[in-house]
């Protein structure tokens, strides 16, 4: 079976997007690869300067991936600071890695385009090679990545092949395995729901908040008689997602028909994301009254992915001439 490896963020409640991009892909993923997920809070340390907060965000991202499904017996589940190999490969990948492929990256030339790179500290502008050293030290066969993402892959790859133009054949080459039904999923505003432009709807809301988000979804100015366009509705667009093909064909016949207004279609998807989530609700905020249960999983998981990541580590340094 392959191995799939993916880091998430610790970086507050997750919205639909996040779930629907990525959470839901990566637990579907169990069935088919030997999984590798871990909660990336080295990479948080370049923008948290809050300890307690990155302490709590952590454990809430690990509860939040538990309640939606996520399965810590198949493969592992664990914190990227417990494998403190991750931090000695990282070193060596960085003497084989050169200073244009840094610039290159999308975070520095996002920066520099905005004449801001002299303000990045350095560990935004060397993360790739962190990355690079999350995927590698697991012998990862495949990463999971929007098209947007293929670079980190790219990199990555380049770094392994070029460790082993070196030093002979060490490190196994990644690749990634590119979502291409990854859609766009709408915010509250119509723009791509970003927690950047504060426009999300996050399930694990308490059911106020969930419904005080949904009410909020922008629509045009059509009244309730109105016959309305479903495939230009960002209710719709969200609906799709959660409903049957029968409940989808229901609701855009009612648009076509009139006298349904985009309050009903709101409380319609509502009543979806209450059905959807509500259980893994309730079992987040369980999981948060008992976060030592949540650290023995993280501690079980670390351990699993340490006998891996020591035997990579162990293989690279012999081959470089450190041991």
């Amino acid at each position: 079976m392959k191995r799939s490896l993916s880091g998430i963020k610790p970086t507050g409640v997750p919205h639909l997007g996040n779930y629907l991009g990525m959470i839901r892909p990566a637990i579907e993923l169990q069935q088919t690869h030997d999984t590798f997920y871990f909660i990336a809070n080295y990479h948080a340390l370049t923008s948290v300067r809050d300890a307690a907060k990155l302490r709590q965000d952590t454990l809430n991202v690990a509860a939040q991936f538990l309640a939606f499904g996520l399965n810590p017996s198949k493969g592992a589940f664990f914190r990227q600071s417990d494998i403190p190999e991750v931090t000695e490969l990282t070193w060596v990948l960085a003497t084989v890695t050169s200073m244009g492929d840094l610039t290159r990256a999308h975070a520095y030339k996002a920066a520099k385009d905005k004449g801001e790179e002299g303000a990045l500290n350095l560990g935004v502008f060397s993360y790739p090679v962190l990355m690079a050293a999350d995927i590698i030290l697991y012998d990862t066969d495949v990463v999971p990545v929007g098209k947007d993402q293929v670079q980190h892959l790219e990199m990555a790859r380049s770094m392994a092949q070029r460790f082993n133009h070196y030093f002979g054949e060490t490190l196994k080459e990644p690749k990634e395995l590119v979502r291409e039904d990854v859609a766009t999923i709408p915010g509250i505003d119509g723009r791509k729901m970003s927690k950047s432009y504060d426009n999300g709807i996050e399930p694990l809301s308490s059911p106020k908040a969930l419904k005080k988000q949904v009410m909020a979804i922008v629509t045009d100015s059509k009244g309730l008689e109105d016959k309305k366009d479903p495939d230009t509705c960002n209710i719709v667009n969200l609906y799709k997602f959660f409903a049957t093909a029968e409940e989808l064909n229901g609701i855009k016949e009612k648009y076509r028909a009139g006298g349904y207004g985009y309050g009903h279609a709101k409380l319609a998807l509502l009543e979806k994301l209450e059905e959807s989530f509500g259980p893994a609700r309730a079992q987040y905020e369980d999981l948060l009254k008992r976060p030592n249960d949540v650290e023995d999983i993280l501690r079980e998981g670390s351990k699993k992915a340490r006998v891996i990541a020591q035997g990579v580590l162990q293989r690279t340094l012999k081959a470089c001439g450190i041991q």
